[in-house]
This record gives structure tokens, C-alpha cells and sequence, in this order.
């Protein structure tokens, strides 16, 4: 008896590893942007990630072939404005606290989107969970590493612009599709630019500056954008999203590897609780939601 495709899917290990890959790779241009905080800040940096960011994606994407029209341009600047904010709120909080905690908060807002849209009691638990996760990454919990309240608060206000991401980005994408990114990229590269040139000024276009920054945009966005994009055509969506409840463990790995970013056992343990959570909610709940990367 021969296979259903959706079976096979399941079992190719290629989407697998590309989405793997894709989560790495997220997380290793993380650490490369942690690298350019000291010399042009938190704000240059989102800037040089969104506007060579957005520079490739065209490259590859090309979006102008698709022009959208006067219904989906007003969700298509939110979506841009979302990602602009998204983005500088996340580099901020990076600058102050752990990659593995900052990727952890974050993720709230896409599992509050998951638990949301679903109408199973079972949610409530793991609503709960990802709140005991949460407050064990706060400062309100006494730690051998505390976490400074700003960033962590930061943070989770970056996994609020996740959230009402999610949200703009079907909106959006319901006509445009995957020259969505492309569009919505563009839009928040135009608007970081005054945030990056206050902070960085002329030291934006230094040519190691630049260096730095490419690897950023190759790892953060480029790279990143193309192996989804192999994963979500192979693989089932449950998987997809099942998968990417890593995402706080692998930037806690990436952490501790590049940055020697050292977390607590409490701290491993709010992590823990943020995946179980996801990993929960995505088993259970609806199809995922899209990456902002």
C-alpha cells in the first residue's frame, strides 16, 4: 500500500532540517547583532538588519511585480509599521538582557495569538503554564543572574508587536502572499532610518560596520526567509509549528555558545515552561502563525 502525501511529508527529513536551519540561523544573526551594540547601539542595528534585510528580500523576491491595491495597502503599512516597532523593541531588550530570555518573552505574543484563536479548555493550561514561564523569567523572582526589568518588559512588548503582527501579516498577505515580507520589510527599513542615523550617524556606513551588518541581514533575514519557505511547502502546518517552540532553547544555546551568556536554573526553567506551552498550544491549536524574521 503506498503512502499518502501528507504521510511522506511528515517523514522527508528535508523540510525538517530546513526549518532547523532557519531557526539556527535566526538565532546565530541574533548574536551577530549583539556584536554591533557596542560600536553603533541597539537602534543602528535594527537599522542596518531592516535595510539590508529588506535590500535582499527585493533581490529575491522582487516585489514590485505585484502591486497592491487600496484595500490592502492600509494593513500593508500597519504590518510595516508592526515590524519596524517589533523589531526595535526586541534589539533593545537584547541589548540589556540574555538572547535565551529575550527570544522566551517574546514568544508570548504567538502563543497568546495560538491560544486565542482556539476554543479548547485545554488552552486555559497552557495560558497558565506560559504565565509560570513568564514569571520565572522576571525580575520578580529572586536569581543568581537577575535580569534587568527594562529589557524583560521590552521584551514582552516585543511579543506583543508579534502578536498584533500575526494578525496584520494575513491581512495583508490574503493578496499579496509572500511578497508580503518584501513589502512590509521595505515599509520598516524607511521608518528605523531616523532612529538608526540619531543613535549611529556616519558610523552606519563604515565599511566593518557594513561587514558585520551583511552577516546580519544574511542570517537574520535572508537565509532564514528562504529555508521556511522550503519547510512550509514540504511539511504539514502542525509540525511547522510544533518545531518552532525550539526558538527559546536554541538562542539560549546560541547565547551561552557565542555571547557566554549563562542563564540560572530557575531561569532554564521559565524557558522549559515557554516551550512546553508552545509545544502545547501548537499540538492542539490551530495551524501556526508566521515568523517576523
Amino acid at each position: 500500500m503506498t503512502s499518502t502525501p501528507v504521510a511522506s511529508r511528515e517523514a522527508a527529513p528535508l523540510p525538517i532540517a530546513a526549518l532547523m536551519g532557519a531557526m539556527v540561523s535566526i538565532q546565530i544573526g541574533a548574536t551577530f547583532a549583539k556584536g554591533l551594540f557596542p560600536l553603533i547601539g541597539a537602534q543602528g542595528t535594527t537599522t542596518l538588519r531592516l535595510v539590508i534585510g529588506a535590500l535582499m528580500l527585493a533581490a529575491v523576491l522582487r516585489p514590485w511585480r505585484v502591486r497592491p491595491s487600496r484595500a490592502a495597502l492600509p494593513w500593508l503599512i500597519a504590518y510595516g509599521v508592526t515590524l519596524c516597532a517589533l523589531n526595535l523593541l526586541f534589539y533593545a531588550a537584547l541589548a540589556t538582557i540574555p538572547l535565551g530570555i529575550a527570544v522566551a518573552l517574546e514568544f508570548s505574543g504567538p502563543l497568546l495569538v495560538a491560544t486565542l484563536t482556539s476554543r479548547r479548555g485545554s488552552d486555559f493550561a497552557w495560558v497558565a503554564l506560559a504565565v509560570i514561564g513568564i514569571v520565572l523569567l522576571s525580575p520578580l523572582v529572586h536569581s543568581p543572574a537577575p535580569i534587568d526589568p527594562v529589557g524583560a518588559l521590552l521584551a514582552l512588548a516585543a511579543g506583543g508587536c508579534w502578536a498584533l503582527y500575526i494578525v496584520l501579516a494575513q491581512k495583508a498577505g490574503a493578496e499579496l502572499g509572500t511578497q508580503t515580507t518584501a513589502y512590509g520589510m521595505a515599509i520598516a527599513a524607511v521608518l528605523v532610518l531616523p532612529f538608526g542615523v540619531a543613535q549611529a550617524g556616519t558610523a552606519l556606513v563604515a565599511p566593518a560596520i557594513l561587514t558585520s551588518a551583511l552577516l546580519v541581514g544574511l542570517f537574520s533575514s535572508a537565509l532564514p526567509f528562504w529555508l521556511e519557505m522550503v519547510a512550509l511547502t514540504r511539511m504539514p502546518a502542525r509540525i511547522y509549528g510544533t518545531l518552532t517552540c525550539l526558538e527559546p532553547a536554541l538562542g539560549a544555546l546560541m547565547g551561552f555558545l557565542f555571547l557566554h551568556e549563562s542563564l540560572s536554573a530557575i531561569q532554564c526553567a521559565g524557558i522549559a515552561a515557554v516551550i512546553s506551552a508552545a509545544f502545547g498550544a501548537a499540538v492542539t491549536s490551530k495551524p501556526p502563525v508566521p515568523s517576523p524574521e
